[in-house]
C-alpha cells in the first residue's frame, strides 16, 4: 500500500520507492509550540540541535515505547510539525516496515484513516467494521474475528485537516463495533477506548497521551 509515492499528482507525477527516499525524522517529546510556529526550515534545524543536548531522540518505529526511566504503558500519541516535514510520510513508513516485517510485529493489524478522506463522509452512518471496510476494502469478513483479541493500531493521519467537531464530551457512548453512528462518535469513541476496549492498544479515557514533535530531519 505504501510501498510507492507519488511526486507531483499521482497521474502524472513521478512514481518512487518510499525505502529509497525515505530520511528518519528527528522526533522529541514534549510540546514544541514555539517551533512549530517558525516556518523556515533553517530556524527549526536551528532550534532542534539546541534541543538535542537535552532530550532523548525516538525513531518512528519507536513512537509507542517509554523512554529510558518512564514506567508507563503508551496506547496513544499525538505528533506535532509543521506542515511539509514528513509527518505522513514517517506514518506510510511506519506501516510499511510493519507489513514488510522489518518492525513491531508484536501488532496484529493496521489502519490508516485519514482526516482529508473521513471529512467527506462525515455525514453518513457507518459502524466500526463498516467504516473499515470503507478504507481497508480487504478486510471484508472480518465480522468473525474478535477484534477485542488483537492488537491493533489506528493511525489517525492530518489531524491538522479535519473538519469534525471530535466532541469528546458531548458524543454519545458507543461499545458496539457493528451499531452505526456518525463517523465524528465512532472516532471519539474509538480514541477514549469505548469501542475496543479490550484489545491491548485500545485506550482508557485516562490513559496518558504524549506529544512526540518531529522537529528536523536527521541526515546521515
Amino acid at each position: 500500500m505504501f510501498k510507492d509515492i507519488f511526486e507531483g499528482a499521482v497521474k502524472s507525477g513521478k512514481c518512487i520507492a518510499l525505502n529509497s527516499i525515505y530520511t528518519e525524522l528527528y522526533i522529541i517529546e514534549g510540546d514544541c509550540e514555539e517551533v512549530n510556529n517558525e516556518h523556515e526550515v533553517w530556524q527549526i534545524e536551528t532550534a532542534s540541535r539546541k534541543q538535542r543536548k537535552q532530550d532523548t531522540p525516538i525513531k518512528c518505529n519507536n513512537i509507542f515505547n517509554p523512554l529510558p526511566g518512564q514506567d508507563i504503558t503508551i496506547r496513544k500519541v499525538l505528533t506535532k510539525g509543521i506542515a511539509g516535514i514528513g509527518k505522513t510520510i514517517s506514518v506510510q513508513k511506519f506501516v510499511l516496515d510493519w507489513a514488510t516485517g522489518k518492525a513491531n510485529q508484536d501488532v496484529d493489524f493496521m489502519f490508516v484513516l485519514p482526516f482529508r478522506e473521513l471529512n467527506l463522509i462525515n455525514d453518513e452512518q457507518y459502524s466500526l467494521l463498516g467504516l473499515l471496510r470503507v478504507f481497508h476494502p480487504q478486510t471484508r469478513g472480518i465480522e468473525n474475528l474478535e477484534l477485542d483479541d488483537y492488537k491493533l493500531v489506528f493511525i489517525f493521519d492530518g489531524l491538522d485537516e479535519s473538519r469534525l467537531p471530535l466532541n469528546f464530551q458531548r458524543n454519545k457512548i458507543l461499545s458496539d463495533v457493528k451499531k452505526m453512528s456518525s463517523v465524528d462518535v465512532l472516532l471519539t469513541n474509538l480514541i477514549k477506548g469505548n469501542l475496543l476496549p479490550r484489545s491491548p492498544l485500545g485506550s482508557p479515557p485516562d490513559q496518558q497521551q504524549p506529544i512526540r514533535s518531529p522537529l528536523s530531519t536527521c541526515i546521515g
